[in-house]
């Protein structure tokens, strides 16, 4: 019989604001900004900048995301789509689908040499810089240069090689090496670093990438998308055999949005619009709103309720929204409440762990494989086509009560995101648990085949759900990440909590210094 370890984290709780996400280094970042007086956003831009730097497989500049804000003053909330847009000048033929592949609802088929996976031809016109300067534009109280200072110090200092680092180099190894500058970056020798033993932790400096931040500070968020910062990426992504052209990167544009809201047991929840895991998960929210029973949040009755309307809301997405992508994605989301009851909930990707494995050589950074998200099959809602925003994964929520912000929830984790934000939303609003007891709880994934569930579960869980699904019982583990990795923030009577993914070594929730 094999071992089991129990590992556990402790939530964060303060009178002041808190930052929750993946990566204990950004949260600090965060946190910092909020110490010296900035609020929700400023702290979220600040968190998901140096994301961008501190854990580059997962999110950054060369991606895209959402965002909502909720204010605490007055309650409205906004929302902001800056997710990836394909190019204008894309050919849907250059995508030609892999022979004896029909695929169905739940499992498409492959493109020929996997050129929507890996590679320039995955990559679409990355909107991380826009949306992150238009939130502080609008919402924030500090300059995007600020914002960025910590970003330029990490990537002055380096990336830490540690143990985790090394594991995500190794997953990725073969990919990275099919670009020199990829492998340059990150491998030696075409294989991850060693881990120092003794003496002074080493790093992997990335020059080229501090000055490119730097560029952005002085010139504006702009200089990315129409200066000397945009013109070296064209060049590098038109050597690669990129159809990205200075109109794609011109004309990009983060666009701002009203939420989706609805009504769910105490709770008003609002989420994206759109191309987003949004309208899923309030259509899996409107049958459990009907149909979860109030007599425990873990027995076999409640999962077989999340699975029905989960599996449900997700069957209507594939067949009317497009897919979203079947592959594995791994994204970052970062939650944050400042001291004064605003909530942000904003999720970054750059899809695939490492993206498209391009490095870009002029400025050392990972660039989306942001085709991955739109339908292979022709004729297909969300499929192949020029000048448009795929179909995302991504489900940042806000949760109000009586028109007061009260929680921002979000995770990372491809297809298995909403059913884990739908399922932790459940375990506080109507189960009443704490936001470290409901990120321990044992969850199911109900979004592909066959219903995924966690080893942790009550043994009558896989039992009830196996009458109707089929069924796979499986660990919690770190890599493959199995049921997402979520972070949240609550308010409630005028203090803050925060928790992050228990089983992630670097993820954390961080208040501001007192």
């Amino acid at each position: 019989m094999g071992e089991h370890w129990s590992i556990r984290k402790k939530e964060t709780r303060s009178k002041g604001g808190i930052v929750a996400c993946q990566n204990w280094l950004a949260a600090e970042a965060g946190a910092a900004v909020l110490a010296r007086g900035g609020n929700a956003v400023d702290a979220a831009v600040t968190a998901a900048l140096t994301l961008s730097v501190v854990e580059p497989w997962l999110s950054g500049l060369g991606g895209g995301g959402f965002l909502l804000r909720a204010d605490g003053r007055d309650g409205s909330v906004d929302a902001l789509d800056f997710n990836v847009v394909s190019s204008r000048h894309l050919d849907p033929a250059a995508y030609p689908l892999a022979p004896g592949r029909d695929g169905d609802w739940f499992n498409w088929p492959q493109v020929q040499g996997d050129r929507n996976l890996i590679g320039y031809g995955s990559i679409c016109v990355p909107g991380a810089v826009a949306g992150l300067s238009a939130a502080l534009e609008r919402f924030g109280s500090i300059s995007f240069a600020e914002a960025l200072q910590p970003a330029i110090a990490h990537a002055a200092r380096g990336l830490t090689i540690d143990w985790f680092t090394v594991l995500c180099l190794a997953i990725d190894a073969e990919g990275l090496n099919r670009f020199p500058a990829s492998s340059a970056l990150f491998l030696e020798n075409g294989r991850a670093p060693r881990v120092p033993e003794t003496g002074l932790p080493r790093t992997i400096p990335m020059p080229k990438k501090a000055a490119m931040l730097q560029r952005l500070a002085t010139a504006g968020a702009r200089d990315f998308y129409e200066g000397e910062t945009a013109r070296n990426l064209l060049a590098d992504l038109r050597d690669g055999g990129s159809p990205i052209g200075a109109d794609d990167l011109r004309d990009y544009e983060p666009v701002w949005k009203m939420p989706l809201s609805t009504a769910y047991r105490g709770f008003t929840v609002h989420a994206m619009p759109g191309l987003s895991g949004g309208p899923t998960l309030v259509d899996a929210l409107a049958e459990l709103d009907k149909t979860l029973p109030d007599d425990g949040p873990f027995s076999g009755k409640t999962a077989l309720a999340f699975a029905r309307a989960i599996r449900r809301a997700s069957e209507h997405r594939l067949k009317t929204m497009g897919h979203g992508s079947s592959g594995e994605s791994c994204t970052t989301h970062i939650s944050v409440v400042d001291r004064d009851g605003t909530f942000v909930s904003l999720t970054n990707t750059l899809l695939s762990r490492f993206g498209s494995k391009v490095v870009l050589p002029s400025c050392d950074l990972l660039m989306n494989n942001g085709m991955m998200w739109f339908d292979p099959r022709p004729g297909q809602p969300n499929s192949i086509a020029p000048g448009v925003r795929p179909l995302a994964n991504m489900c940042p929520v806000i949760a109000s009560a009586d028109g007061v912000p009260k929680l921002a929830l979000g995770a990372a984790g491809g297809r298995q995101i909403m059913p884990a934000v739908a399922q932790i939303l459940s375990y506080i609003s109507v189960f009443g648990l704490s936001p470290e007891d409901a990120l321990h709880a044992p969850r199911i994934d109900a979004s592909g085949i066959r219903l995924r569930v966690s080893e942790r579960a009550r043994p009558d869980v896989a039992s009830r759900l196996g009458e109707e699904f089929p069924v796979e019982i499986i660990p919690d583990t770190l890599y493959p990440v199995n049921f997402a990795v979520p972070s949240i923030v609550l308010r409630e009577n005028g203090e803050n909590a925060g928790m992050a993914h228990p089983y992630h070594p670097w993820a954390a929730a961080c208040a501001e210094a007192p």
